[in-house]
């Protein structure tokens, strides 16, 4: 990547009187169109690539009150037919309680700076979409535009700009900006224009040099130019933390501290438990007979019985409803939740505290924002650490936590407004694991009779629980008993399905039935073939694909296999007379993960055992010879048959 200070270059004039540009509909005066419309390509030189950027802008301006406004611009040349249709439809999101949206231009020109079109065909403005199941309603504003006359080879150059009317916590702000955006880039701008008197955090990955930096006129302005940003190939399993990427966040210098505080404030009086309430609870509590037991019910009765919806209210997006429109109404979000759940712990004499997080990535420690979170949960102190409770999550049981937060940065709330930073438990790779087990005997007449049994535990029980979330009738478990024997093998039976209740968080996700006249072998002349109903990891095109390229990113380990376990085992009393060829046992350990394969024959009895266990950690791109070892070494259990070869004898007998 090239990556330089280029305030003069093709068409990016430094700010006038050194201050962030003022752009608006009339235009900016930073920047020579013409000049960048020149920088348009040859749609033959680049095969296979949908579009390129002739310019990527932003000009973020911030006030010491969390107030500013964030200008984007690009300048997108269209390459292909299939982007030409995409780069027809635009659409810009916003907050209406706390944003204003200006569309300062959308237009369409060739090459050469003669214009297709001058605005949008059409605009329309409509709130975010949200499932008509949910009676709530958001705040969140789309502004939709069409253009028209795009086509392979033309430009399309659009401006728009967020203001921030009323910051969600007065004197913070949050932006990121991408340098590298996953296409060709010809150019890349990005100024931030701060007051004097404050000092943003600044968060600069993988860019070799220092913004240009002015003061004048009580305003500090920072510059961020380069050219010629190369398009970077994605990578499978490539970690987030990379050298590769390059980014830049800005942040506003407020603590930790100052985020608790604040939603302190927000929330401490949305505590409090009405009559109605505290006879439910004492309902709820009926029968419990230990402090574990009481909150256990608690948390079943928040998890369950109590609708999770994605509610934005506007400042209800951090706000959390009171706990009597919660019970009142049988729904809420996280927050709502989360805070039903804390006031219910609390009135049971436990120290309970909401739990402010991000789902989707982690934010930087060092670049504190309300902005950053997007989720809530709880926290209870307990004498042996704190326990974490996501009360989203209706399949979790008490104690663990779903696979989204696992991990994640947190910052917990106390009741006197203090803040603490957190990393939120993670299962081990073994906690989380799945355990399939085939028992049975296979006849001189190639019919398998035995028994299924699958059992989870950690993040692999949920598919079990949500499968069996709700009662079965007699007729509902013979049909899945029959669909779960095929899947097994094909044409089999099924009955005596043994089934358990996935609400119930304290009761072993375990699964198991009965099989019959399954039709588990094939002839081949004097042998027979047994089909396997096991999984086998065909990895060598992901070996081959790893192996094409040179590797730029970091490993994220968790991805190859994920951070978790499973065996699966089948043992099967073959006939009389009957051996197996077995094939060869595998065992592949690496730090990416264990797998291991054993085929032996006791007797008559044949028995398989597959096992996968995954890791976790990020490890260095110059270990990817050892990954590609390690899926070579694990392709090599390609069993998906065993010959099974009758003696003269026992055949004999079979024919008779």
């Amino acid at each position: 990547m090239r990556l330089v200070s280029l305030l003069l270059l093709a068409g990016l004039a430094p700010p006038l009187s050194a201050q962030a540009p003022i752009i608006g509909p009339a235009g900016d005066p930073s920047i020579d169109a013409d000049t960048i419309y020149r920088l348009a390509v040859n749609p033959a030189d680049h095969p296979g690539e949908p579009y390129i950027f002739l310019l990527d802008d932003g000009v973020l301006r911030f006030e010491a009150d969390g107030r500013g406004t964030r200008t984007y611009r690009q300048i997108v040349q269209v390459l292909t037919r299939e982007a030409a249709e995409a780069w027809g439809e635009q659409t810009f999101g916003y907050s209406a309680s706390r944003e204003k949206l200006t569309l300062n231009w959308a237009r369409v020109l060739r090459p050469d700076g003669s214009v297709v079109a001058d605005r949008p065909a059409h605009e329309q403005e409509s709130d975010a979409p949200i499932p008509e199941a949910y009676p709530v309603f958001t705040d969140q504003r789309l502004r939709r535009i069409s253009l028209g006359g795009i086509e392979p080879g033309t430009i399309v150059d659009y401006s728009y700009t967020i203001e921030t009317v009323e910051p969600v916590l007065p004197g913070d702000f949050l932006s990121a900006w991408n340098v590298t955006t996953g296409r060709p880039t010809r150019r890349s701008r990005l100024v931030v224009d701060v007051p004097a008197s404050i000092e943003p955090r600044i968060r600069a990955r993988n860019i070799p040099f220092e913004p240009t930096v002015t003061v004048v006129g009580g305003r500090r302005v920072y510059t961020w130019a380069a050219a010629e940003i190369e398009k970077v190939e994605p990578e499978p399993f490539a970690a987030d933390s990379n050298g590769v990427l390059a980014t830049i966040e800005i942040a506003a210098p407020i603590a930790w501290d100052d985020v608790a505080r604040w939603y302190h404030a927000l929330s401490h009086d949305r505590y409090v438990l009405t009559p109605e309430i505290e006879k439910a609870l004492a309902g709820v509590l009926a029968g419990a007979a230990t402090a574990d037991d009481s909150l256990r019910a608690i948390h079943r009765w928040v998890a369950q019985d109590f609708r999770y919806v994605s509610l934005s209210l506007g400042i209800g997006s951090y706000r959390p409803r009171t706990p009597e429109e919660v019970f009142r109404t049988r729904y809420g979000d996280c927050k709502d939740k989360a805070t039903l759940f804390i006031a219910l712990a609390r009135r049971i004499g436990l120290r309970a505290h909401p739990v402010l997080l991000r789902v989707q990535s982690d934010p930087d420690p060092s670049l504190p924002s309300v902005l950053h979170f997007d989720h809530m949960i709880a926290a209870v102190e307990r004498d042996d650490g704190d326990l974490f409770v996501d009360l989203t999550a209706e399949y979790t049981p008490l104690g663990e936590l779903p696979p989204p937060v696992q991990g994640r940065f947190a910052l917990v709330v106390h009741e006197d407004g203090r803040g603490r930073t957190v990393t939120l438990p993670a299962a081990p790779p073994t906690a989380n694991r799945t355990e399939t087990r085939i028992v049975g005997e296979l006849g001189a007449d190639g019919l398998f009779h035995g028994r299924f049994e699958e059992a989870a535990t950690g993040t692999r029980q949920y598919g079990l629980r949500a499968a069996f979330g709700a009662p079965h009738t007699e007729a509902e478990k013979l049909e899945l008993a029959r669909t779960m024997a095929n899947s097994i093998f094909a044409g089999a039976a099924g009955d005596s399905l043994v089934l358990f209740d996935g609400r119930d968080l304290r009761a072993e996700p375990r699964v198991s039935m009965r099989i019959g006249n399954a039709r588990a072998v094939s002839d081949a002349g004097d042998a027979r073939i047994l089909t396997l109903p096991l999984p086998t990891f065909a990895l060598e095109a992901l070996a081959a694909e790893l192996e094409a390229a040179p590797r730029r990113f970091p490993i994220d380990v968790a991805q190859v296999v994920g951070p978790s376990a499973a065996r699966w085992e089948m043992h099967v009393t073959l006939p009389p007379g009957w051996r197996a060829r077995l094939p060869a046992n595998v065992s592949a350990e690496s730090v990416f993960g264990h797998y291991s394969a054993k085929y032996t024959q006791e007797g008559r009895v044949l028995h398989i055992v597959r096992e996968m266990t995954g890791a976790t950690g990020i490890e260095p791109p110059e270990r990817i010879g050892e990954l590609i070892a390690w899926l070579r070494a694990v392709s090599a259990d390609d069993a998906r048959f065993i010959v099974l070869q009758p003696t003269k004898q026992a055949a004999d007998d079979a024919r008779r």
